[in-house]
């Protein structure tokens, strides 16, 4: 789905992670998407709304009473003209307000007042993550219809390797397109794709290949995903990152590509075969490495 021309709220909380927010809200814009940002009061102590006015060049809202140039109400009239509300880094706090329907300040007064689709990136230490409560809060936005990205595991501020950290910033701007698709074309139905190619072993440490990267596939597949379709992805060996919301099944060899078609195309609308498949594989498979003798040639029969 083009972001270009889309309003976009992006909402940004009280976390180590709302610098990141600031990369995002950049992109959108480059994107040519309209960014109204609303930092909370604890997101102020991480970043500063000069930061956002720079980027969108235009105003940031950080106060429940603030109005728009016409003297509107900023709340009601920034949730009434979304395409989607982002909350980006979202607090366990702003969660809690969400999920309650508190309209306690700027932000959750806007999310309350719109009817735009909603996007939850959480990021937060591995305890708060993982408490009943927080749970409880974020399968309840689910449940209404919230699209949640992250939080990942890695690095956290307090140096632990936990779950908590931010979703990737592509993870992100993927959901938002995901958002602003809906209600899509391809909505209700499952479309599967192949992409990559494949590796057929010569033996255990050596293959016949090609240079098929999957792009064309994965890019296949994220149009359907964004157009509202639940997408499975086969993929054969490929250094590109599974694409955020699809369901990814890897395979190696043609044969093994081809059983994972089959059992996935089962009861799916359509299939779209992007992979470049190998032509030919090795006749018998070596089960250990094939030493290398001086001056021998190698002869492969191929089937």
């Amino acid at each position: 789905m083009k972001v270009r021309g889309k309003r976009v709220v992006l909402g940004v909380t009280g976390s180590i992670a709302s610098f990141k927010a600031a990369q995002l809200c950049s992109t959108l814009v480059q994107l040519g998407a309209v960014v109204d940002v609303i930092l909370t009061d604890a997101a102020q102590k991480f970043i500063a709304p000069l930061t956002f006015q720079s980027l969108t060049r235009r105003p940031v809202y950080t106060d429940l009473y603030d109005v728009l140039p016409d003297l509107s109400s900023a709340h009601v009239e920034l949730g009434a003209r979304a395409d989607v509300v982002v909350v980006c880094p979202a607090s366990a706090t702003t969660l809690s307000r969400l999920a309650t329907g508190s309209a306690e300040d700027m932000l959750t007064c806007t999310a309350l007042a719109t009817r735009a689709p909603l996007v939850i990136a959480p990021a937060m230490n591995v305890n708060m993550w993982s408490h009943p409560a927080t749970q409880a809060n974020v399968e309840l936005l689910r449940e209404r219809g919230a699209i949640q990205v992250g939080p990942v595991e890695g690095r956290l501020a307090e140096g632990l390797v936990a779950m908590g950290r931010l979703a990737p910033l592509e993870d992100v701007l993927a959901a938002i397109r995901v958002a602003l698709g809906r209600p899509g074309s391809l909505t209700g139905r499952r479309v599967v794709v192949s992409a990559g190619g494949t590796h057929e072993p010569l033996d255990p440490v050596r293959f016949i290949g090609n240079r098929s990267s999957g792009k064309m596939g994965c890019a296949l597949a994220e149009a359907a995903r964004d157009r509202g379709a639940a997408v499975t992805l086969v993929s054969g060996p490929s250094a590109l990152a599974a694409p955020w919301g699809i369901d990814v099944k890897r395979v190696e060899t043609a044969s093994e590509m081809s059983d994972a078609i089959l059992a996935a195309s089962a009861g799916a609308a359509a299939l779209i075969m992007a992979a470049a498949v190998a032509d030919f594989r090795p006749e018998h498979a070596a089960e250990h490495k094939i030493k290398k003798t001086e001056g021998d040639a190698l002869e492969l029969l191929l089937v």
